[in-house]
């Protein structure tokens, strides 16, 4: 079966303004983010892929434009499926006011019972975007070869649920699981059990470096916004 890469959308506007952007509208790359969609095409350079799959989002949109425009032949689809985590009320709030939810405690420690106010549920967002992953691969691989590569560009919580479904853990779990902007994951699928060979790969170790306000421990809803 074909091998994942899953690329989540370059640094956007909403993670430097620390809102939660989930669908709303026009929300775009910053400089860096955009700068780091320019950097994908030479990253992925010794990479043949097969298709492009891309949420229907702006900013992951953008992120795959530069490497649309490197390989004029790749095609390039769109599947809402893939798309954020419909937050519902909670879309374009600040995340500091998030904090003080009670069902922020519940998205920490019991992600599998998070539903969102006038939105959906964490755990009907994997199983979409789970479901989207097993078509995808099937398709590619009737397509191209069971040895294709293709890449889907996506968002920070429905890579690390894609990694949690891949790796057989509780979606509870998944909030262990960190994805930076524009950072590469990828997923070699085989008939019995697939096989996580890359995670949150940006080639930048600035991330890892301490803090100057060390951090509370909570997985940031969304994703983040990566190294500052």
């Amino acid at each position: 079966m074909p091998t994942l890469i899953l690329v989540r959308h370059g640094r956007s506007t909403a993670n430097t303004s620390g809102v939660l952007a989930g669908w709303t509208p026009g929300v775009a790359l910053d400089e860096r983010g955009a700068a780091q969609a320019a950097a994908l095409p030479g990253r992925l350079a010794e990479l043949p892929l097969a298709e492009v799959v891309a949420s229907p989002l702006q900013r992951c949109q953008e992120t795959v434009r530069p490497l649309l425009d490197a390989r004029p032949g790749l095609r390039a689809h769109t599947d809402e499926r893939i798309g954020e985590c419909h937050y519902g009320d909670w879309s374009g709030r600040k995340l500091a006011e998030l904090k003080d939810e009670p069902l922020m405690e519940v998205v920490q420690a019991h992600p599998s019972a998070a539903a969102f106010p006038g939105g959906e549920s964490m755990r009907a967002m994997q199983t979409r975007a789970a479901e989207a992953v097993r078509e995808w691969n099937a398709r590619v691989e009737r397509d191209h070869g069971a040895d294709a590569v293709y890449l889907m560009c996506s968002h920070g919580d429905v890579i690390k649920s894609l990694v949690a479904d891949a790796l057989g853990l509780h979606l509870d779990l998944f909030q262990r699981i960190s994805v930076e902007p524009c950072s590469i994951t990828a997923i070699r699928y085989t008939r019995l059990r697939p096989f996580l060979v890359r995670l949150g790969d940006t080639g930048d170790f600035a991330s890892l470096a301490p803090r100057e306000e060390p951090g509370e421990g909570d997985a940031p809803l969304g994703g983040g916004a990566g190294a500052p």
